[in-house]
């Protein structure tokens, strides 16, 4: 064979080869693209692909510049951080990888960042809690996928299963949403939760960048979003820093030694979230608390280490920045490391000022929960940072507050009262989540109800008290359960939302009499409550219930609000001079449900199970 043919055919083979390698290793990298104009110029770009750890990258775009180069354990991870100046234009870039005599390209996209700011949610808003596979199913198409690692098909019957509900079925019930009243929508997790059994729930992230294909794809979610703020309606998303899915592509091969706590699985926690406040609390127990996994399931994340904490922060700002979401629920937030979720905080607030972000923290007392409040002066450890806790302290009293009929002392609308004797220990009231309900709860009623009088009064409280109200879906259809037979007790489908089903309670003409009337109260206490800043911003003055008879104001300036409630199952005579402070005699204020006119003289009789809403 000719020399020069010899070459020739050697060089064409090579390219060949070369090209064949850079196809099937060509790695990937998250985030999938990033934007020009954010307010930290730096950016980590986590690096995937076969024996890349070793590999050169190298980039040749304006405004773009190498920092520097983490070689991990795994030879299968490279995590780069890239500044990108000022000047950066908006545009496609090539990253190479040179590994030995084999070099890979990947190209990488810089977007443009649009400048719109979330509207973040307040105590302004009335969030409505979705279980997206429970809520509606508008598209079948996405039930079963084979596509899956772990395809699983819907049965409606087991209530661990999947049932088939997704972003698509929500977006086409967001008429019935609007209608309620609530101003923001909190959906459970979306993120892929490719496991076995298919953790309908969301709380076993596989893939931090992706929607789970059952709920729909990236642009459903955004298009849910877009249509929701068409209505005025905010968006929460649910996200999880603590773990993982174990099925995640990290725990086949983690990327360090140290990215997991207890990588072997060895440590459940506790669950016993006192010691971490507790002055005296062993090392083993509090260690045990914070780094023990969750479940099996669930390997917990190991915020400590500096990779993983920026890959969970950019994670957050991606999805702000993406899909537009108002604001963030961190799931069981204690769990995780304080300082690294602090900083997450403080980062994402840095590019999003003033954006607020609610975190699960369930304790029984009050002093628990305002310990992880930002500013907190109980917690001595440090400032956590978290602008909003939850409530779990008034929902873990609420059923027993409101359907109790006792006039005992601590009994009944007593409980509320005592519970909020202890805001003292909040450092901002007005920035807790509170709730009669969730998916993690027994139902506000774990019974079919009769009437709606203590139903209405738990509503009425839940919509003119101290905080951001959070309305669990189902609530105002009289969804009822009790969590101990089983997780689904507590998490329905919505009647109307599934093919086959024979009733829709998404319309009028589907739902009881009982049904329409406490949407009715729901609607209408709601809508009253939308930029109403005596509710939303205004003091809060309570006396201790007499009799089972509970009065409160809220004021702001010269306006106010007052509320009663007779707690009991009997009708009340009440001497009303214990209120004149606030209802002097012969002071006539509207009643906001009914529009009808309640004057105070010296004695009234009350109904059993009166509510007064009054302004």
């Amino acid at each position: 064979m000719n020399s020069n043919l010899r070459f020739f055919i050697t060089a064409v083979l090579c390219a060949f080869a070369s090209t064949l390698w850079a196809k099937a290793s060509a790695p990937s990298i998250e985030p999938p693209f990033w934007w020009t104009g954010m307010n930290n110029p730096q950016v980590q770009l986590m690096v995937n692909g076969n024996d890349i750890r070793d590999a050169i990258p190298s980039i040749d775009y304006p405004g773009v510049a190498i920092d520097s180069v983490v070689r991990l354990d795994s030879p299968n991870y490279q995590i780069i951080y890239l500044y990108i100046a000022p000047s950066a234009k908006p545009g496609t870039m090539n990253i190479s990888f040179k590994n030995g005599k084999k070099t890979s390209k990947v190209a990488y996209e810089l977007k443009q960042r649009d400048g719109i700011l979330p509207n973040t949610f307040s105590s302004e808003d009335v969030l409505y809690l979705i279980m997206p596979d429970r809520f509606a199913d508008g598209d079948t198409t996405n039930n079963t996928l084979k596509e899956m690692n772990f395809p699983v098909a819907v049965d409606r019957n087991d209530p661990s299963g999947r049932h088939g509900g997704d972003l698509k079925g929500i977006e086409n019930n967001l008429d019935y949403i609007e209608s309620l009243g609530v101003t923001a929508i909190w959906l459970n997790p979306v993120l892929e939760n490719d496991m076995p059994g298919g953790t309908y729930h969301g709380y076993a992230t596989t893939n931090y960048y992706r929607v789970d294909p059952r709920f729909g794809t990236n642009d459903e979610y955004r298009s849910l979003i877009a249509a929701s703020h068409n209505r005025g309606i905010k968006v929460v998303m649910d996200m999880i820093f603590n773990h993982s899915g174990s099925s995640h592509p990290w725990i086949d091969d983690l990327p360090s030694k140290d990215w997991l706590n207890f990588p072997d699985g060895s440590c459940l926690t506790n669950f016993r979230l006192s010691t971490i406040n507790d002055p005296y609390a062993s090392d083993y127990d509090r260690t045990r608390s914070v780094k023990g996994w969750f479940v099996p399931s669930m390997p917990d994340l190991n915020q400590q280490n500096p990779h993983l904490m920026r890959y969970l922060i950019q994670n957050s700002i991606w999805w702000i920045e993406y899909s537009k979401i108002d604001g963030i629920r961190m799931d069981t937030y204690p769990y995780a490391d304080m300082e690294p979720m602090a900083q997450w905080i403080a980062d994402v607030q840095k590019e999003y000022p003033g954006y607020n972000i609610v975190g699960e923290a369930w304790y029984g007392d009050v002093a628990g929960t305002a310990y992880w409040q930002r500013g907190s002066r109980i917690n001595k450890q440090g400032d956590p940072n978290l602008p909003t806790v939850m409530d779990f302290p008034t929902m873990i009293i609420a059923t027993q507050a409101f359907h109790e009929n006792t006039l005992e002392y601590g009994q009944g609308l007593n409980k509320i009262y005592n519970r909020l004797s202890l805001d003292y220990l909040y450092e901002n009231p007005k920035n807790v989540l509170t709730f009669l309900d969730n998916h993690d709860t027994d139902r506000f009623l774990l019974t079919k109800p009769k009437n709606l009088g203590s139903w209405k009064q738990g509503i009425a409280f839940l919509l003119t008290t101290r905080g951001i109200p959070q309305i669990y879906y189902g609530t105002e259809l009289l969804m009822h359960g009790d969590k101990k037979k089983t997780d689904g007790d507590v998490r329905k489908d919505v009647p109307g939302g599934f093919p086959g089903d024979t009733n829709n309670e998404f319309t009028r003409e589907g739902r009881s009499d009982l049904q329409n009337e406490a949407i009715d109260f729901l609607s209408k206490l709601a809508t009253w409550r939308k930029g109403n800043k005596v509710i939303s911003e205004g003091s809060l003055k309570h006396f201790m219930p007499e009799n089972g008879m509970y009065v409160y104001e809220r004021r702001l300036g010269d306006h106010r609000a007052v509320v009663i409630m007779n707690g009991t199952d009997r009708q009340l005579s009440v001497d009303m001079s214990i209120y004149r402070e606030i209802l002097p005699s012969g002071t006539t204020l509207r009643d906001v449900i009914t529009g009808e006119q309640f004057t105070v003289t010296p004695e009234i009789h009350f109904a059993p199970r009166a509510l007064y809403i009054l302004e």
